[in-house]
């Protein structure tokens, strides 16, 4: 604020015009941050910036500003999708990341069931076995954990190609 010692804020700067002591743009674009300001005027405009802040509860203002920075931010690295972008490559990756603990974690079961099976483990029980309610663990029927992965992957109807990495950003 120019007529109290301080500098104005970098909205005021950047626009060319007085900073006053009620200027809405104060309290959320300092003098020594104004990228911030000049990214969110590229994309947003200042007028329609301050549309929004009036229109806001003043407890609520910062996080708007927050988010307009970061919408504009991504914007400029992505015109096109912008956090849409983001989120969607996210969102692949975090498939992409579930998909690989399933393998991971049908490759150990494959892998307990041929150390059960090489030591011949027997499980039964007298009473059941009579009625045919016991099971065996004898031998398992894969050969590694790729066929097992590959039968229960078939059953269940899972695709078998790993997602594709897109980045949203050049």
């Amino acid at each position: 604020m120019a007529g109290h010692g301080r500098s104005p804020c970098a909205s005021c700067k950047l626009l060319r015009r007085r900073c006053s002591k009620d200027c809405i743009f104060a309290p959320h674009f300092p003098p020594d941050q104004p990228h911030r300001f000049s990214i969110v005027h590229k994309v947003f405009g200042a007028s329609n910036v301050n549309k929004m802040l009036q229109e806001l509860p003043v407890h609520h203002r910062a996080d708007a500003v927050s988010s307009l920075v970061y919408e504009a931010s991504v914007r400029m690295k992505d015109p096109v999708y912008g956090c849409a972008g983001t989120i969607s490559y996210l969102h692949n990756q975090v498939s992409q990341l579930q998909m690989q603990l399933a393998v991971a974690q049908a490759e150990i079961l494959c892998i307990k069931m041929q150390q059960e099976s090489s030591s011949s483990l027997l499980i039964s029980s007298r009473h059941d076995a009579h009625e045919n309610k016991g099971f065996v663990f004898q031998h398992s029927s894969f050969d590694s954990p790729r066929e097992f992965i590959n039968y229960s992957s078939s059953r269940n109807h899972v695709a078998q190609e790993p997602l594709k990495r897109e980045s949203p950003w050049p």
